[in-house]
């Protein structure tokens, strides 16, 4: 067998088969090319679901990892360590809040954000005990904890995992008129991706954002943004809801935070929100660990300057433009998203969105499907005009074959 034939039937023997990943192998990265164990290259435009924004290898990312490993890597949160205030001051002002409170993975910063909403509405708001309830949107995807997959309505990531976790109401994405009748005085939060990555990245009708955000203020109800995905450049603005010129009550932060090289996560609020928490409520032992802290100090060093949202808004017109001619031409038929972010609804007829994924990496083009014809788009916003280009020849090739 060859070595990736090796190294798959490895990991399919040995590994619980709860991904379904492309038989590619890679064994090394950089920018937005990936080359596997054969030294095939492949060009990268999934970006590890906007994990790797800033691409494969970025050298200051490593540098700052590599002078912190020399340093110290772990304290847990039973002292104090030399990164943290910087790291929490930063990210703050980067969002325009005031406290955070770091975790480390997507799905335990949307927990924190559950928990946080809850205690909120027993101590601030004032409703009665255990009858908090969280407005969600229908097809979201904000992790797969067991309370997390209990307002999913996917139901590969919900079925045989119950009994489910009560206090959520969940509404159709978009729809405001829906998500005004189903607040009550017991709703504490509304928890919503500016953008739905997993669901084909879809963005949600103008001034619905907006109006959300209106809504909330006047019902006393706090507006979770989680911005995982969205947020950090992806869409040519430090966050999504900034194209509607939307501040949330609370950022909900992965991803991209670590920059590819640890995960690093965050809820950012108010002192009045996330002042709700006392010692031993809630935490973490690697949540704000010095080694993700100074990552993500450099993350956010980054996007201050505001190239990489920039470069993401001009890449993102050319990638938009371009995918927009492919549309309605019989092989494609729908084209969404903002920035370097897009969703590309694939004609049924010329396969399913594992096919199209497969066919391109054949290709040497590396994206992932979602839910029958779709495949998503999303390179790292370091990738070259040029090279985005070759992708979209590759793509055309795979279309028109």
């Amino acid at each position: 067998m060859s070595a990736t034939e090796t190294a798959i039937a490895s990991a399919e023997a040995h590994s619980a088969h709860n991904y379904h990943p492309l038989p590619v192998v890679v064994a090394s990265a950089e920018g937005a090319w990936m080359t596997d164990v054969e030294g095939r290259r492949y060009l990268d435009l999934l970006a590890g679901y906007s994990a790797l924004n800033f691409g494969h290898g970025n050298r200051r990312l490593l540098d700052a990892a590599r002078a912190q490993l020399e340093r110290v890597t772990l304290t847990s949160r039973a002292f104090h360590h030399d990164r943290f205030a910087d790291f929490c001051t930063e990210l703050a002002e980067l969002c325009g809040m005031e406290m955070v409170l770091p975790m480390n993975t997507g799905a335990e910063a949307v927990e924190t954000a559950v928990k946080t909403a809850r205690k909120w509405g027993y101590r601030v708001k004032g409703v009665p005990d255990g009858m908090a309830k969280v407005i969600v949107a229908s097809d979201n995807f904000h992790g797969r904890t067991t309370t997390i997959i209990s307002f999913s309505t996917d139901p590969e990531a919900r079925a045989d995992y119950g009994p489910y976790t009560p206090g959520f109401e969940i509404v159709p994405y978009g729809d405001l008129t829906a998500m005004r009748e189903a607040m009550t005085e017991n709703t504490v939060a509304v928890l919503i991706e500016p953008i739905q990555g997993e669901a084909g990245v879809l963005v949600p009708p103008a001034g619905y954002l907006a109006g959300v955000r209106e809504l909330t203020r006047e019902r006393n109800v706090l507006f979770v943004a989680d911005e995982i995905q969205s947020g950090l450049g992806r869409t040519g603005r430090t966050f999504a809801l900034e194209h509607e010129g939307v501040v949330p009550d609370m950022y909900v932060l992965g991803k991209a935070l670590g920059g590819g090289v640890v995960p690093v996560s965050a809820v950012v609020s108010s002192a009045e929100i996330l002042g709700v928490f006392r010692p031993g409520e809630h935490g973490s032992t690697f949540g704000g660990n010095p080694l993700a802290c100074a990552v993500a100090l450099e993350v956010i060093a980054m996007l201050r300057t505001g190239e990489y949202q920039e470069r993401a808004a001009e890449l993102g017109d050319h990638l938009h433009r371009e995918l927009g001619l492919l549309a309605g031409g019989g092989a494609v038929e729908t084209v969404r998203g903002r920035g370097l972010w897009a969703g590309v609804d694939i004609a049924p007829a010329l396969g399913t969105g594992r096919e199209i994924s497969e066919r391109l990496m054949a290709e040497r083009v590396l994206v992932k499907d979602t839910h029958g014809s779709t495949i998503r788009i999303a390179p790292p916003l370091v990738i070259s005009k040029e090279d985005l280009d070759w992708g979209l020849d590759r793509l055309r090739t795979v279309l028109s074959a």
